[in-house]
Formats: structure tokens, C-alpha cells, sequence
């Protein structure tokens, strides 16, 4: 079976997609600091954003460890258990980053503003998880997921800036 990441690199569309509106890039793994997991497991940087924030895998394995999303703000938290569950909240909802209270209404209004420019948003979404083979949820259950991974699951997933040895906000 065909990895996520390969399948990513492979398919210039989806690499598209996830580049704009996703803010999902494979080429920007590298965090720039010096950072560690509060609870000593291992942390591998694998993607980032245009802003400055950097996607990492948690643990040891495979595509199927925890996310944890770090911003250049000095936040972060677990946005999903595996690549498959990150991919599904980026062709669903690009727009999680803004979503601070997890609510349909609030998604709903972001949606709204992505659709406006980009009116052909649907249908990328779904060019996107047809080439890599992912379904796609709902905004609601999407949304509910994020929530629970981060505050549930995500709270012994502590972000640590090494040469201060202070955590990231959650």
C-alpha cells in the first residue's frame, strides 16, 4: 500500500490542493527551533504552512501517530491521530485554524468566505480525497473530532521550546 505522503508528492492536484487552501506543504517540515515533547517520546517535523507553522509526527511509527500543529506564535496542540485524520479535516474543513470555538455556525461562516473566492472549492475538495482515497466527513463530525483530539487526547501531547525549556500555549 501506497503511502499518504508518497501519494501526496505524486499527485501534482492534490499537492495543489493542499498547498492553497490546505496551507499544507510537505516541503516545509523543518520547525527552525529547537523543540522537544514534554513527555521525552520523539517528534519528526514532516510539513508546514506559509505562516510559519509546522506539522509533526508524535511517537514512533508510522503515517498513524498522533499530529501535533505547532503556529509560529508559540502555540500548539494534537490536531489528529494519523496522516489519514489530518488529510480528512484539511479537504473538509481548511479553514480549523480559525475555527476557535469548533462550531458549525462559526465553520459555516468561514466556508462561506472561502467559497467566495474560490468557487470551485467543492469540487478540488473532492478531485483531492478521491486521488488519495479518503473519504470526506462532515464539517460537524470533522470539527467534533479536532475538538476531542486536542482537548481529550491532546493534553499529553506538550510542546516544549528546548533552550528555555518553556511549553508552547495549548
Amino acid at each position: 500500500m501506497q503511502s499518504l505522503i508518497t501519494a501526496i508528492q505524486e499527485h501534482a492536484d492534490v499537492s495543489c490542493y493542499l498547498a492553497w487552501p490546505g496551507d499544507f506543504e510537505l516541503d516545509r517540515g523543518d520547525h527552525g527551533e529547537e523543540v522537544h515533547l514534554a513527555s521525552g517520546a520523539a517528534l519528526e517535523g514532516f510539513a508546514g504552512d506559509g505562516a510559519g507553522g509546522r506539522y509533526f509526527f508524535c511517537g514512533d511509527g508510522g503515517e498513524e501517530r498522533p499530529v501535533l500543529y505547532a503556529d509560529s506564535e508559540g502555540g500548539a496542540a494534537l490536531v489528529a491521530i494519523g496522516l489519514p485524520e489530518l488529510l480528512r479535516l484539511l479537504l473538509v474543513a481548511p479553514w480549523w485554524r480559525d475555527c476557535r470555538a469548533f462550531t458549525a455556525e462559526e465553520s459555516a461562516e468561514l466556508a462561506a468566505e472561502y467559497l467566495e473566492g474560490m468557487p470551485d472549492l467543492p469540487v478540488r475538495q473532492g478531485r483531492a480525497a478521491a486521488a488519495l482515497g479518503i473519504d470526506r466527513p462532515t464539517e460537524t463530525d470533522v470539527l467534533a473530532r479536532l475538538r476531542e483530539v486536542a482537548t481529550e487526547a491532546g493534553k499529553d501531547f506538550i510542546l516544549i521550546y528546548t533552550p528555555q525549556d518553556e511549553s508552547y500555549d495549548r
